[in-house]
Parts: C-alpha cells; structure tokens; sequence
C-alpha cells in the first residue's frame, strides 16, 4: 500500500567552498504522486544528487521539509532516519556495490536479514523480484558472471525486496547501452505504477523523458519544469501540432547539456 505523495516544500541546502556559498538546492518545491515517475536534468553540480541525498534523509537541509508518510523525513533523528531508508527507500545507483563472489540472490536480499527476516524468508521474498527483472536464470551467478545490465537489474531487485515506498534512481542507466537503458527506464516506470510508488528519477540520459510522467531541469540549484533542451525533432513536432507544450504527459525525447 502506497505511503502517499512526496511532497519537497521550499528546500535549501546551501555549502561554503573557498568562502564562497554554494547553492546546491535553492528553494526546491516538487510534489511526486504514487504511481508518478518523474525525470530530472541537470548539468554536474547543478544541485541533484544533494537534492536525492536530502529525500533519503543522509543529509539535513537547512531550511524547507520532505514531507512523507505523514512526516518531514529531513527531520528525523539519525536511527530513525537509518530506519527509514531501510524500510520505505528504494534507492537503485549507478555504482552497483554488488558484494564479488557472492550470487546475485545473496546480493538482492542483503538488507532483508537486518530487517528481521530470516535467510528462508529472505530467499522466499527476494526470488520474485529475481524473476520480475528478468533473472530468474541468473540467481546463483556471482557478479563477475552477469552483464553491465544484469548486475543493474540485481541492484533493482535489491532496492525493492523490502517493499519500500519510495523509488529513488540515481543515474541508473549511465553505464548502459541504449537497448539496456530502454529496458532499465521501463521497468522503474512499470514498477512505480504497479506499486504505487511516488518515484524520482536523476539522470542525463537523452531518452528517458519518454518512460517518464514529468520532467524536471535542475540548475544552480533551482527547479524548472521541463527538459533542458528541446531536440528539432521534438520542436518541429510543437511547431506541427500548434502546441508549447512537448509530447503527452512531458514524454519528450531532450537533451542534455554536461553530459
């Protein structure tokens, strides 16, 4: 069952660098609803991975709230914080962290024994996640055995054997090839609508404003609707149809300046 919306309420997280102040997140509002998969831009520095950090609760802002399940989660104490990402985050990275020599069922239901399960409940739970990334043939393979895009679904599979009510997707796609990418982007979005899972999605990938609802530019720390850039393509298309908006719901092919 969902948690609800999340919803970021004029956050700010500010640095100092060299006695300069860094606006990494700049007064940032964003509300994501269950079953909403939203896509943000960005250039480096620009702001998104603080932003990411500040929604799983690794970092504390320094004004504004994330408000979910009923509660500003950027308040919580450092163990309930810690319990929080455990339970109700599922954060899929670039950086797969998948533990050598171990397989890819071991590696998908690490957290859960921590969570009290037990090795046979965990397997039990871990194993239909296997299956619905596409592995179900690859459960006994150590990481040195899968692909790029195999060791990628095992870090899938990982973020949501917990039933977490949250999807965060960092870059999830940036080592991929294009065929990988499309498959990787669909199933995030598929999952979220499935479970009813508000989920955010950082990335540079020109494609992915196509599996997504919304999309989101962040820069020196603000937010904007909408990609970066619109491609010809996507501009001749407006143009024929007599609209200022992209394709449906913000599924417009972008790209993306830093890449």
């Amino acid at each position: 069952m969902s948690s609800g919306a999340l919803e970021l309420r004029e956050l700010v997280k500010h640095y100092s660098s060299g006695g300069d102040a860094v606006r990494a997140v700049d007064g940032v509002s964003l509300r994501i609803e269950p079953g909403e998969l939203v896509a943000l831009y960005g250039p480096s520095g620009s702001g998104k991975s603080t932003l990411l950090m500040l929604i799983a609760a690794l970092l504390a802002p320094d004004s504004g709230s994330v408000m979910f399940g009923g509660r500003d989660v950027a308040r919580l104490s450092g163990a309930k914080a810690a319990d929080y990402r455990r339970r109700e985050v599922g954060l899929v990275s670039q950086e797969f962290h998948l533990i050598p020599g171990a397989t890819a069922l071991d590696n998908a239901m690490i957290k859960l024994p921590v969570l009290g399960f037990s090795l046979r409940q965990a397997r039990a739970r871990t194993v239909p996640w296997l299956e619905r990334v596409g592995l179900a043939g690859r459960a006994q393979h150590t990481p040195e055995r899968l692909s790029m895009g195999e060791r990628q679904r095992v870090t899938i599979a990982r973020a949501l054997v917990a039933d977490p009510k949250l999807l965060l997707a960092d870059e999830p796609t940036g080592s991929l090839d294009s065929a990988r990418t499309g498959e990787i982007l669909s199933l995030l979005r598929d999952i979220c609508r499935e479970r009813e899972l508000p989920g955010l999605l950082v990335t540079h990938d020109s494609d992915a404003a196509v599996f997504v609802d919304r999309v989101h530019t962040l820069r020196d720390g603000r937010l904007r609707e909408g990609p970066p850039l619109l491609t010809d393509a996507s501009a001749q298309r407006m143009a024929s149809t007599g609209t200022d908006e992209p394709a449906s719901r913000g599924r417009a092919r972008v790209e993306v300046s830093g890449q």
